[in-house]
């Protein structure tokens, strides 16, 4: 199959959070969830992306941070991304101010929760901002904690590092070419919509074929909490 598909995870996720796409999308291409293993940077992330890809061409995916690795293989090597697919992520480096000083120390008490009491202690609490309120105590929320418990601090410190010395991506978006999804689920918190309609107009001043795609009844894990339309949208983006 010549039709390579890239999914990059988010914080702390690892293939369990495409595991739905994975399984509809395998029909349509050769689908491999990247591991970051401890890599401490965006950059470092997506040269791995670049170094392990079985094929020169690829559709890009990314979730989350691994929206902000997507954006970084393309700034680094354009002419490799045939698609991209910005899942539930954003473009803004870590605020300079007050905004970006409580960013580092929230992370940074999460962080010390989770050496002290464990991933899955922290995650019980913090994971309950990701999904949709009415996907709490539901078997896709366990899924979500079992796969953070299955991280560590110390991954969980290396990622923090990458995202808090995020490159500013908003100026790539006008130079991309490749047909463009931007995805979000109605009540991501984290990532809103109108952050992702900000990222698709910037997007229009380019010369890409961008898609807006807003999820219904859907928080910041999409791809677990309503497959079915994240798979959908993901098909239509295949087959442009």
């Amino acid at each position: 199959m010549s039709n390579t598909l890239l999914l990059l995870p988010g914080l702390m996720c690892d293939a369990a959070v495409w595991e739905p796409q994975v399984q509809t999308l395998s029909s349509l291409a050769r689908c491999e969830v990247v591991r970051y293993g401890m890599l401490d940077s965006l950059t470092a992330m997506a040269e791995h992306v670049l170094n392990t890809a079985p094929t020169e061409r690829f559709s890009l995916a990314g979730h989350s941070m691994g929206g902000r690795v997507a954006l970084e293989v393309l700034r680094l090597a354009p002419a490799r991304v045939e698609r991209l697919a910005l899942l539930d992520t954003g473009t803004h480096p870590l605020d300079p101010g007050e905004v970006g000083e409580r960013e580092r120390a929230g992370r940074m008490a999460l962080l010390s929760q989770a050496r002290r009491q464990g991933m899955r202690n922290m995650a019980s609490l913090w994971a309950r901002g990701m999904v949709h309120p009415e996907h709490r105590s539901t078997p896709v929320f366990e899924s979500v904690l079992d796969m953070l418990e299955r991280s560590s601090p110390e991954q969980f410190e290396v990622q923090i590092n990458a995202l808090l010395t995020r490159p500013d991506a908003a100026p790539l978006l006008p130079t991309i070419t490749c047909p463009t999804l931007i995805l979000c689920g109605r009540e991501d918190t984290w990532s809103p919509p109108e952050q992702h309609a900000a990222m698709h107009a910037a997007l229009q001043t380019g010369a890409s074929a961008s898609e807006l795609v807003i999820i219904e009844q859907c928080g910041h894990m999409c791809t677990m909490e309503q497959a079915p339309a994240v798979n959908a949208a993901l098909a239509r983006w295949l087959a442009s």
